[in-house]
């Protein structure tokens, strides 16, 4: 469906012009493709600005190899405002192996290539060229995970805060509504940028400490952080903890001769003002520019899929989550979002199903306690791992009515849940009504969740609950898909070469995923990216939360060996899993038992007569016969004569047997 050009913001002189406007206030630059959605960042800030009374244009993947695509709109009257797009550009750019990605679901038609690499710094720097002493504020995802001195995986070294490489005058972090109104109000006041330092939710660079206008604590310099190891862990558990509208001080880092400012975390915002947020104007489709250019791809996802919360206080070490929105939760509320869904039925393209109702995580519509609201999150400890806290409220009432109301709506065939679900968080809920309502309504033929490894300590390093309790939740999700007749599958997504995880605990992964039945299609390489604390013990081998020592797989080979047993099955890592269980000396996984791994070598050493993968009268191969290369599952080989057309999963609900 063709939308009108004029519904979106101005992203030309000629549509300028079309308003009437003989000048505008705000340049809005992003790295992504302009979708006018909620879900975009460069959406939120155009639409609250422009509801405040501010011109506001946007100007979308701009050439950056000279100024001249930068001054294209002329100059806004109050100042220019950049963000990378919804993910930071390197990870949009490379692979964890540092090989570039060929395509981009942000860009038009898939297109590679059109943002630069760290594109906040290079953006900012062109419209330097293009505008010069003009107040520039760069803001997003990859400015608010870059804020400090930090390392940087792709160039395997620490760099400077980005608002340094920049050149810019505020950094805002976090989601950075309440920063950017008020930087605009003092802006359009007659303000000097130089002065607006003391914004909550924003950096600045100052030549001395006492610019800083809130209670601070002083991390280890940048010069610190570059030589010292120990530094950057005790730097970064700081950044950390302050992480917290209520209770977190600013923090102070010099550089060089002069000193870069946090101010404390913006408040997050209250259930009025998120409904107003989600509400304003937005089309909810990308730009008609792009129709000739196939499109913008990340519109599938939530083109029909609405957010209702922010935060997350799982507080998993390797999210940047934590570090962007923060651990307090905020929400909508039900009139919101039942206004959204409604408006989204009378969409074109609309066929009666609602994508996720959902967030960071989806069940999260409440603190998690009390003392949160007063006190600000525990500096200590985590809500959820490996313990739930004793003062948790795993209270899910809310969020289920809101569904049951959304499935009421006229029109809506099927609400689903796709974005995270955090099962440790679910098990806890004091009534269960909620995880029924979850099987029998809100799952899309699947239900992904996260248990990420098996071993203890490892996931202690990722800050997960331990596997026990992923194995309950499993328990419990087929006895109710049993129950109530459903054919629902569970898959769980898996971390390899995390932080912490040795060759023996990724060859326990493999046993635990044999036993389960399961190879996953696809794995996660652990991906170091700026600011986690997972990253930080990536870099620096210490557990910031303890400074012990902690064992981290660095090598290509070393994390192509772990990677390798979480797909045993496949014949190409069929050497990389024998090198494996040599190394661990786990020999006994090498044969033809059930719960072996892979078959022995041919004109390799025999399996020993007393290991328990060696070859009984029952799995021994007829003389003269291999033995069978048939390694699927009960499961797997049901599904495949019973429904051939349908995907064999590990993880179906099977019915009970009749007496």
């Amino acid at each position: 469906m063709p939308f009108d050009c004029d519904l979106f913001l101005p992203v030309s002189w000629e549509d300028m012009t079309r308003r009437g406007w003989d000048f505008y206030d705000f340049l809005l630059i992003t790295g992504d493709a302009y979708v006018d959605h909620p879900s975009f960042g460069t959406a939120i800030i155009g639409r609250i600005l422009e509801a405040e009374g501010y011109r506001v244009a946007v100007l979308a993947q701009p050439d950056w190899h000279s100024a001249e695509a930068f001054s294209a709109l002329g100059r806004p009257r109050l100042g220019v405002l950049i963000g990378a797009g919804n993910i930071d550009s390197m990870v949009a750019h490379y692979t964890t192996a540092k090989k570039r990605r060929h395509d981009d679901a942000y860009s038009p038609g898939r297109r590679a290539g059109l943002r630069p690499d760290r594109a906040t710094i290079v953006y900012s720097n062109r419209v330097r060229e293009a505008f010069g002493c003009i107040p520039i504020v760069i803001g997003g995802l990859e400015a608010s995970l870059r804020r400090f001195a930090h390392y940087d995986y792709w160039e395997d070294k620490v760099r400077r805060s980005v608002l340094f490489d920049a050149q810019a005058d505020i950094l805002t972090y976090g989601m950075g509504e309440y920063a950017t109104l008020e930087i605009a109000a003092r802006l359009a006041s007659g303000t000097p940028v130089s002065e607006i330092t003391d914004v909550r939710g924003t950096c600045v660079v100052g030549k001395y400490p006492g610019l800083c206008a809130y209670p601070r604590v002083e991390v280890p310099s940048f010069e610190e952080v570059s030589a010292s190891k120990e530094a950057y862990a005790r730097a970064n558990m700081v950044e950390y903890q302050e992480h917290d509208a209520v209770s977190g001080k600013a923090v102070i880092q010099r550089h060089g001769d002069r000193f870069l400012i946090v101010n404390p975390p913006a408040f997050p915002l209250s259930t009025a003002e998120l409904d107003r947020v989600a509400e304003l104007p937005y089309v909810r489709e990308p730009h008609p520019m792009y129709d000739d250019m196939g499109g913008v791809p990340a519109i599938e996802e939530v083109r029909f899929s609405v957010t209702h919360n922010r935060g997350c206080f799982g507080a998993c070490n390797f999210c940047s989550l934590a570090f962007h929105q923060g651990r307090t939760i905020s929400c909508r509320s039900h009139d919101s979002v039942i206004r959204e869904v409604r408006a989204l039925t009378g969409h074109p393209g609309f066929k009666g199903y609602i994508h996720d109702v959902g967030g960071p995580s989806a069940t999260f519509r409440r603190p998690s306690c009390q003392k949160q609201l007063k006190s600000g999150m525990c500096r200590n400890r985590a809500c959820l791992a490996p313990e739930p806290c004793p003062n948790l409220d795993a209270d899910h009432t809310d969020y289920m009515m809101l569904l049951r109301k959304l499935r009421e709506i006229p029109k809506v065939k099927k609400v689903f849940i796709r974005s995270g679900i955090r099962f440790d968080y679910l098990m806890k809920d004091p009534s269960g009504e909620f995880f029924t309502d979850l099987v029998q309504h809100h799952i899309s033929g699947q239900l992904k969740v996260a248990p990420e490894h098996c071993v203890a300590h490892t996931l202690d390093y990722m800050g997960k609950p331990h596997i026990q309790v992923y194995e309950k939740f499993r328990e419990k999700y087929f006895k109710l898909n049993r129950r109530y007749g459903k054919d629902q599958y569970l898959v769980p997504y898996l971390i390899s070469s995390h932080p912490g995880c040795t060759l023996e605990d990724a060859v326990q992964l493999a046993e635990w995923l044999n036993r389960q039945g399961h190879m996953p299609e696809q794995v996660q390489d652990f991906y170091p990216t700026p600011g986690t604390l997972a990253t930080c013990m990536w870099y620096t081998g210490i557990d910031p939360r303890t400074m012990k020592p902690v064992f981290v797989p660095k090598t290509p080979h070393d994390k192509a060996l772990q990677r390798a047993l979480m797909q045993w099955r496949k014949p190409q890592n069929r050497k990389l899993v024998l090198e494996a269980l040599h190394r661990t000396g786990r020999e006994d996984l090498i044969g033809y038992g059930k719960h072996c791994l892979v078959r022995p070598d041919r004109g390799g050493p025999p399996v020993g007569r007393g290991d328990p993968g060696a070859l009984s009268s029952k799995n021994r191969p007829a003389k003269g016969k291999k033995p069978r290369a048939d390694t699927r599952t009960r499961v797997e080989k049901k599904e495949s004569s019973a429904r051939p057309a349908k995907k064999a999963s590990w993880a179906k609900a099977k019915p009970k047997k009749k007496r």
